[in-house]
């Protein structure tokens, strides 16, 4: 009973917790908007949740989470970059500038607020799609 339980919420869980972790990425992109030679960063939806899905990777878990950086001396310091990898561990993927600017950023913000809204949009669909298929379980059990 509990595994059906769980497939039964397991494609909507991935999916939301991918949108959120795009969510932070996108608005690290806003938020560094005018940080020089700043690379905006952002996930392909899709085919991170085929692999969540399929059980590739697993969107919920933060082990790994961060990127790790690379030491050169034994005396450094041991560090890791932003956590947003620990939500799929989702491969960040470097978007092309339509317009490099001369700073090198590549955020382009008419398309960062275009894609934060999107995803918002989506995040709350699938909020809604999840909550609606609770209710029809809850509905079943319930007696007449």
């Amino acid at each position: 009973m509990i595994d059906q339980l769980e497939s039964a919420f397991n494609f909507h869980q991935q999916a939301v917790s991918l949108r959120q972790a795009r969510h932070e990425i996108l608005a690290a992109n806003i938020a560094n908007a005018d940080t020089p030679n700043y690379k905006a960063r952002d996930i392909d939806f899709a085919s991170e949740l085929k692999k969540a899905v399929d059980g590739t990777q697993s969107a919920s878990s933060n082990a790994g989470g961060g990127l790790t950086l690379a030491r050169t001396s034994g005396s450094h310091i041991a560090g890791e970059g932003p956590a947003w990898r620990g939500a799929g561990n989702a491969d960040l993927l470097y978007r092309i500038p339509d317009q490099p600017s001369l700073d090198g950023n590549t955020v382009d913000m008419d398309r960062e607020r275009t894609q934060f809204a999107d995803n918002a949009v989506r995040y709350q669909v699938g909020l809604t799609m999840l909550n609606s298929r609770i209710q029809g379980l809850k509905n079943a059990m319930q007696p007449e």
